[in-house]
């Protein structure tokens, strides 16, 4: 039997899905793990030296220099972010809202968390005067602030922090002594990249940003698991073992036996360089549910709800404040109640803010729009690859239906 938390309210183990692409896997990734499927050893912890150049391409084509050396690769994101917070030690702080993955890890190693308001231009990087007070206050309190989470293409809203955000946020951080790990997922997800300026605080402090990304934001299927985490150049010759946090990852990592199967390795790396087929892919993929979330959003507004505008991902953070009324004469008053609600309504994950740390009380609440591409894998096709994929029939019907299920609750 499954278990419950008190009163009922929510199964105890739920981890919400991240956004996926509807796409079916291309021919070439599926066709090198084919032929990979008869390795039976895994990666060494870390990776191999293929998957670890292709991982430091990737980021000198961001203009981050990067070589193998300093590159660790792992079984997706969630295992390379508790290697990361276990080899910095100390207390975490976080944008609230942040992805609902995050402050797991923390709660994992028994390590404080604590959340910082995020301004209101963009989610996922924290008000660089509330990080400073929030640092003040923990030190106060006999605390040791040492890392900062933070994501500039934003996990649940969507948005993109402006590089001159991003810039304070950090420069705050380093100056109090604080290491940044920056969860960069879904920067390759912007729904509109000669629009959108994403900056990575790697550019800005490279001394002091570790860089973690997961390929399944927009390389891979989210079914394959690996992730790679960048770190800050390090001069060998004043590397020592106890102080090199890439080291302690490793160690991390090998105690768990967190690796990359064997099979996936190929895969991953061919897709890290970022073969046209691959980067045609994510590219228009992006666009797609850029267009989705955009209909979206203006359906929320219509409704009398919030929602920053959509700018990356998968997905839309909407604020149903504004419905309080019209929710709690149906019973819903708090953001769990909300995600029962819309799930059921939608037959589409809906998932509460207070997953992503916001307060119970508020009421928002993610929104995938893959529910909008459609239901058999010949629509689903269809939308992939139209120019308008809102005006296609079926795409409209359930925009239509979603926009309705919104005003209904005025």
């Amino acid at each position: 039997m499954r278990q419950t938390a008190p009163e009922g309210r929510g199964p105890v183990r739920y981890g919400p899905p991240a956004p996926d692409t509807g796409l079916p896997v291309l021919p070439g990734l599926a066709g090198l793990l084919a032929a990979a499927a008869g390795r039976t050893t895994p990666e060494p912890p870390g990776g191999g030296p293929v998957l670890r150049e292709a991982a430091s391409g990737y980021w000198w084509r961001r203009g981050l220099r990067t070589h193998a050396e300093d590159v660790v690769a792992g079984p997706g994101a969630p295992a390379l972010l508790l290697a990361l917070i276990a080899a910095h030690g100390g207390d975490l702080l976080l944008p609230r809202p942040c992805p609902a993955w995050w402050t797991p890890q923390a709660r994992l190693l028994g390590r404080p968390a604590y959340h910082v308001p995020t301004p209101a231009e963009a989610g996922g990087v924290p008000d660089p005067y509330a990080l400073l007070e929030t640092v003040r206050r923990i030190r106060a309190e006999g605390g040791t602030p040492r890392v900062l989470l933070l994501s500039v293409a934003d996990d649940p809203t969507a948005t993109v922090a402006p590089p001159e955000l991003v810039r304070e946020a950090c420069e705050a951080a380093v100056a109090e002594g604080l290491h940044v790990i920056s969860d960069e997922t879904w920067r390759d997800t912007r729904h509109r990249p000669e629009d959108t300026v994403l900056l990575s605080p790697a550019e800005m402090c490279p001394d002091d940003v570790t860089v973690l990304s997961d390929l399944g934001g927009a390389l891979t299927p989210a079914a394959w698991p690996c992730a790679v985490a960048r770190f800050p150049p390090t001069d060998p010759s004043r590397a020592d073992r106890w102080t090199d946090r890439r080291a302690r990852v490793l160690d991390v990592l090998t105690a768990l036996g967190a690796v990359v199967p064997g099979p996936v390795a190929p895969a991953a790396a061919h897709a890290l360089d970022e073969p046209e087929d691959v980067t045609v892919r994510a590219r228009r993929a992006a666009a797609v549910h850029g267009r989705l979330a955009a209909a979206a959003h203006r359906a929320v507004l219509a409704a009398g709800a919030l929602a920053r505008p959509p700018q990356a991902g998968r997905h839309l953070y909407a604020d149903l404040g504004p419905l309080r009324a019209g929710l709690a004469a149906r019973g819903v008053t708090d953001s769990l109640e909300l995600e029962s609600h819309l799930g059921a309504r939608l037959g589409a994950p809906a998932t509460g803010g207070h997953r992503f740390g916001d307060e119970l009380g508020a009421l928002r609440v993610r929104f995938g729009t893959g529910m909008f591409l459609g239901d058999t894998a010949e629509e689903r096709a269809e939308t992939l690859t139209a120019d308008s994929p809102e005006t296609l029939p079926h795409v409209a019907r359930r925009l239509a239906a979603f926009g309705t299920l919104l005003e209904e609750l005025r």
